[in-house]
């Protein structure tokens, strides 16, 4: 297994659509793609799924894997090299550095799919709707830009909510169970490995929207307090 992810991590840096850890590409990324089209970005975005998929449905947008994992990001950069998907690339590094990469505006949206739910109330910080990470990503963000989250935990879809309340941020659309719904949006149709494992075991698929119109207020110790009251802490 060790000889393959370093065949994976030697692979991929053949790959002209994976970038690692690239420097100066901030606001330059209409010359990687060569076009002005829209930028989406899928964060912690594993194999890929979603870039791939999204890029398939959108020729005329362009579309980036996020992850710092190569092993895993090497599927989706050669399917996408396989497939001839323009559109689509991969950007190595951690969600935490994500505005070095990005000028302000220049996003236009944010998928979010399947994350780690960092179910233990003292690893809050972690889940990638904390405000912490939405304060990273309001900086690249267009005004306007949406936020879509898409997940099986129960627990990541509440807290986001919670999130978006108390902080005064605009709810989109929001759906507790989007497979049980007759016409369901063609990008929510998109699975993802993750998505298969079930590891949640919750048998239904949550999806919230949200954007950010406003500065995001300072109330991170306040809504620690608030989770501790209130979640069910899993040690």
């Amino acid at each position: 297994m060790a000889q393959k992810k370093l065949l994976r991590f030697a692979q991929i840096k053949s790959f002209s659509n994976v970038l690692e850890y690239p420097k100066d590409i901030a606001g330059k990324w209409g010359n990687h793609f060569n076009n002005k089209h829209p930028i989406i970005l899928e964060l912690a975005c594993g194999r890929g799924e979603y870039t791939i998929g999204l890029s398939t449905l959108f020729p005329n947008q362009n579309f980036i894997g996020v992850d710092v994992k190569g092993n895993r990001m090497y599927l989706g950069a050669k399917r996408a090299t396989e497939q001839s998907l323009n559109n689509a690339a991969f950007l190595r590094t951690q969600i935490e550095m994500v505005e070095q990469y990005f000028e302000e505006g220049e996003v236009d949206e944010i998928w979010i799919t399947f994350p780690d739910p960092q179910l233990r109330t003292s690893k809050a910080k972690k889940r990638l709707t904390h405000p912490r990470f939405l304060r990273l990503y309001k900086k690249i963000l267009k005004p306007s830009g949406i936020i879509h989250l898409k997940t099986d935990s129960p627990q990541l879809f509440h807290f986001t909510k919670i999130v978006i309340e108390k902080y005064g941020l605009t709810l989109i659309k929001e759906k507790e169970d989007i497979y049980s719904e007759a016409n369901i949006d063609e990008r929510l149709k998109i699975k993802t490995h993750y998505e298969g494992l079930d590891i949640a075991q919750s048998n239904k698929i949550f999806y919230l929207s949200f954007s950010i119109e406003n500065n995001i207020p300072s109330i991170d110790e306040a809504l620690q307090v608030y989770l501790k009251e209130t979640e069910q802490n899993i040690e």
